[in-house]
């Protein structure tokens, strides 16, 4: 969440940047009138306390004296009343002025794209060459069917639709990818896997942003008040949560594959073929704990990262920087990479690399003890980084449809042969 002293000492730019990312800036106008309110109710109740401390001290010295303080116990009881009364009051401000920060997304960083919606991101780099094909390439729901590798028929009678079933090589495929995607990260790009729990609490959702905001598109279990995550993010990022940690343990980088759930509230009717939107899908996630000086420069190393399994796979991507209006929730800086898809003849997410700052580290109060140059530690917020490396669902239609036969066969990627065992799907 933003910083309310941020806020408070700097309006003007805060609606600036917000303006930008199409956001209605009354929101800070109402801020800053509960602020007031808030302080003025704060001087009143420091100024009722100060009063009942010295008639505390002089009714404590009247009783010593045997005089009668009826009269001042009865005023500093009022007193007590007020304080209290003022004290639900401030409660309540308090909760507005947080209840309107959970719904305030990150400000963009200076230097991204201004724009006021997706066709406006701008195109920073395209790798590879698109195929050309001597025959009608099939989509991956033909190729799934006819190779018996997939059965999204039998995963909407199993769970409903969305839930998609992978069957033989088609399951082996998908956990060739997750395999090779955690031996990567993990043997050549610096990070700790971690295997977390895929059903979190409500505090955890809280500090990764995604509750109150996104409820509607999680899936809940009231009776626990539990949620199933809608990316690794959610579970990782609360690792360190509520922590202090020292400087030289930065940056701290964790790589992990969950099952991800979403409901997708209100995206009924779009794209929804096989694996074009599911709510369960398979994902490895980044995610980089670092100082404030670095996260810029380790966002750009996990947008390498993720780009490289791409290439690894020979898979045609692109990469797109997100303008200001086309932004996540949480980010102040956006990579999407996108694969091509031959049937379906557009650019599909296969990734999203986001840089949030100390956005989500504000709320889940994750810290570290920053060295300064008189050997002195200061205690500040850590930036942090998450990204997609990679999800499956989408890759697997492009993966399919790539390397298709004109038979319907499926050839194997040359670094996924030895996580598989086979060489071709047919």
């Amino acid at each position: 969440m933003l910083d309310i002293k941020l806020i408070r000492e700097n309006a003007d730019f805060v609606k600036t940047k917000l303006a930008l990312r199409n956001e209605d800036t009354a929101k800070i106008d109402e801020i800053l009138s509960l602020d007031v309110n808030r302080l003025e109710i704060l001087h009143k109740v420091e100024a009722l306390k100060e009063t009942r401390n010295k008639v505390s001290a002089e009714i404590a010295k009247m009783k010593k004296e045997k005089v009668d303080a009826e009269d001042k116990i009865a005023e500093m009881k009022k007193v007590g009343d007020d304080i209290k009364a003022y004290d639900d009051e401030l409660r309540g401000i308090e909760s507005k002025i947080e209840s309107i920060l959970y719904h305030i997304p990150a400000l963009p960083a200076d230097g991204v794209p201004e724009g006021k919606d997706a066709s406006q991101n701008v195109e920073i780099k395209i790798w590879g060459e698109k195929k050309n094909f001597s025959f009608e390439v099939k989509d991956h729901v033909q190729l799934g069917k006819h190779l018996d590798i997939l059965d999204f028929e039998r995963g909407t009678k199993i769970s409903g639709s969305g839930f998609p079933l992978y069957k033989g090589k088609g399951a082996t495929l998908e956990r060739a990818l997750i395999n090779f995607f955690l031996d990567t990260h993990t043997n050549q790009n610096g990070y700790n896997e971690v295997m977390t729990p895929v059903l979190v609490s409500r505090a955890s959702m809280e500090a990764a942003e995604k509750v109150p905001k996104f409820e509607e598109d999680m899936y809940h279990m009231q009776a626990d008040d539990l949620f199933a995550i809608p990316t690794a993010e959610v579970p990782i990022l609360n690792i360190h949560r509520d922590e202090i940690i020292k400087q030289d343990e930065l940056p701290i980088k964790y790589c992990g594959f969950t099952n991800c759930f979403r409901r997708e509230a209100g995206s009924y009717g779009k794209d929804t073929k096989g694996f074009l939107r599911v709510h369960q899908f398979n994902k490895v996630e980044l995610f980089n704990f670092c100082t404030p000086e670095t996260s810029y420069d380790e966002l750009e190393k996990m947008l390498g990262h993720a780009c490289g399994l791409l290439e690894a796979l020979g898979v045609h991507y692109r990469v797109i920087e997100l303008c200001t209006g086309d932004m996540g929730f949480s980010a102040s800086k956006c990579y999407d990479i996108e694969v091509w898809s031959y049937a379906e003849d557009k650019w599909l997410e296969a990734s999203s690399v986001s840089n949030c700052t100390d956005f989500q580290s504000r709320r889940a109060q994750i810290r570290y003890k920053k060295v300064l140059e008189n050997g002195k530690t200061k205690t500040e917020l850590v930036h942090m980084l998450n990204g997609s490396g990679l999800a499956t669902s989408r890759l697997m239609v492009a993966l399919l449809e790539a390397n298709q036969n004109a038979d319907g066969s499926i050839n194997i990627p040359q670094c996924l042969k030895s996580y598989t065992k086979f060489d071709i799907i047919e």
